[in-house]
């Protein structure tokens, strides 16, 4: 059976996205493909992510990712928007869903963290429930 492919999709995919994908390829790669992609591209990943998610994971995400726009990545099956609070990029897909988060860019550690854990929690939620088929 091939695995699901999952986007995590926001407007500049620079932060939320990118802190999404690495989750996903970190903690749920057995049962999903994980992407992120937006409707612009950032020069670079936001550095208060990068710095957060090597501390906490030992991910380097600026060593197996960068921003991309939606057309550099392959069709997907599952679309996660991260809350936009703009009209939210549109990908075609079999089921999409809006995790609603706030963007901590520009903020302090403490709203990344935050971020972080919310996505983690999600990343792992989505993961059971493809696993055990109830998406």
């Amino acid at each position: 059976m091939n695995k699901p492919k999952v986007a995590f999709v926001c407007v500049h995919n620079s932060c939320r996205s990118q802190i999404a994908e690495a989750l996903g390829k970190h903690l749920a790669s057995d049962t999903y493909e994980s992407y992120s992609a937006g409707t612009e591209a950032k020069p670079q990943i936001n550095q208060d992510a990068v710095q957060l998610m090597n501390r906490l994971y030992g991910i380097d995400m600026e060593q197996s990712q960068h921003s991309k726009l939606l057309s550099e990545i392959p069709p997907v099956d599952i679309v996660i928007t991260m809350g936009c609070n703009v009209k939210c990029p549109f990908l075609p897909c079999k089921y999409r869903e809006d995790w609603g988060l706030n963007d901590p860019s520009g903020m302090d550690d403490t709203a990344f963290l935050e971020t972080i854990t919310l996505i983690r929690d999600k990343i792992l939620n989505l993961r059971d429930r493809i696993q055990n088929g109830t998406l």
